[in-house]
Formats: C-alpha cells, structure tokens, sequence
C-alpha cells in the first residue's frame, strides 16, 4: 500500500538579511498511510505550521520532497497545485476567519463543488447533505459565519473540506480554539466521519496538546526546534518518551 503523503527530507531556511540564516524545519521525514491519522505536536515556534505550509505548498521548501498521492508537489504551480488541492484540503484554528464574512456558510461551502462543475440546484442539494453530515440542520447554509457558534462554524468547515471528497485533510490546531466540551465533540465528529471514509480519507493532526492526539491519533511526531525528536503510537510515547522535550509536554497535561 502507497501512502497518501510521503515527505522526504524536508526542509526550511529562513534568509534574514545580513543576520544568520535560521532554520525553521530540518530534514522531517514521515508516511500518512490511506485512512490513517497522524499527529504533529510541538510548541509554538515548534515547526509544525512551517511544515503543513510547505505540503499546502504556501511556502516553498529549501530542499526535500512532498509527495502527494504519488504524485511530486513539492514545486507544484498552476495547474498542478489546482490539482493537488483537489485531493488536500485544510480546516484551520479560526473557523470564523477562514469564511468570507460578506457570503453564507453555504455559499462558502458550495463554491468549490461550483468550480468543479456541479451545477448550483445540485451544489444546494449536496451542501445540505454535507451540512447535515456534519451535525447541523440544512438551513444553516443560509446563515452567516457571525451568526453561529465556533463549534457550529468549525462543523460548517469540515463540511466545506470534505465537499470535494479529498483523500488527505490537514487540521491545523483545529480544536484549539474551542472550550472542551466543543472539542469533544468535533474530534467525534471527524472520527466518524474517517471511519466512515475508510482508506478512502487520511488525517495530518496538528496540534500542541498531548492529550487530544492520544485520543484521536494512530501515531504521532514529536517536533522540536524544527525536528522529529519522537515518533511512534500515542500511548507508547505517553508512557515511555526517550526525549526530554517529549517528558515536558507530558507533564504539562497529565
């Protein structure tokens, strides 16, 4: 079995003028394989949004390799990143700001099922289903990004994710701006909705805390100063971490 994600070697150096070059990530390598869920933890300043930027190919890496479905992105423009997205999708810390505040959920989450050539009867049909996939009533497609809760907005963003069936979905702190109960309850909800996908979707969990990614993940990756100081299954990690940096974030959640 092929993974879906293959990063080979990536790596980021920052330019800053006549001071020293500083290097962001450094030679992280990992597989996300079909229908798995792989967490990213670290700090802020860890490295973990230089890395998911340079797989949604936001910034360019300095070396290395990103393969996506087989298929090299790691200088992907054009029509080929346009293609690329259509398999990688982002649902982001904010749901608020990641929404037009000017246009409807629906809109939002119907523009990419446009683009793709469905037409606009059948694109309102699918964002009802999509919407009541993701545990809110239809009618919500007529309402505006201020005019919900975060947790109901962060539903409308997977919603929007997953319009365009993508084999990979990258949340990035997707959690971190909810209270705790809400957090629950979104990470049940993508949960079921990756069992449900099968090895048809493929989860990259980024995120600073610990204790949500043993819930949620299969591995995780342990990123420091930019590079991959622990990796393995959650629980195994949990109860005996080699790094001290892994023990620190331990101890500061348990």
């Amino acid at each position: 079995m092929e993974p879906v994600l293959k990063i080979e070697d990536l790596t980021k150096v920052f330019s800053r003028g006549g001071q020293p070059d500083f290097t962001a990530v450094s030679h992280v390598n990992f597989e996300l394989m079909p229908g798995e869920c792989l967490g990213i933890i670290g700090e802020s300043g860890s490295g973990k949004t230089t890395v998911v930027n340079m797989i949604t190919r936001l910034l360019d890496a300095s070396g290395g390799r990103i393969t996506l479905d087989g298929e090299d992105i790691t200088t992907a423009k054009g029509s080929r990143l346009r293609k690329a997205y259509r398999k990688m999708q982002m649902v982001f810390q904010t749901p608020t700001e990641s929404f037009d505040p000017r246009r409807t959920l629906g809109d939002g989450i119907g523009e990419s099922l446009r683009n793709h050539g469905m037409s606009a009867a059948d694109a309102k049909k699918e964002v009802s289903r999509l919407l009541e996939m993701c545990g809110l009533p239809a009618d919500f497609a007529g309402r505006y990004p201020h005019q919900v809760s975060g947790g109901q907005c962060q539903r409308a963003a997977i919603a929007r994710a997953l319009a365009i069936r993508p084999k990979l979905l990258i949340c990035d702190e997707a959690t971190s701006s909810l209270d705790v109960t809400i957090q629950k309850e979104v990470l049940e909800l993508l949960g079921r909705l990756r069992r449900q996908a099968g090895a048809d979707l493929s989860i990259l969990f980024i995120c600073h805390d610990i204790a949500l990614v043993q819930e949620f993940c299969d591995r995780v990756l342990v990123l420091y100063h930019g590079e991959i100081v622990e990796q393995g299954i959650p629980d195994e990690v949990i109860r005996n971490p080699r790094n001290e940096y892994t023990k620190s974030l331990i101890d500061s959640v348990l």
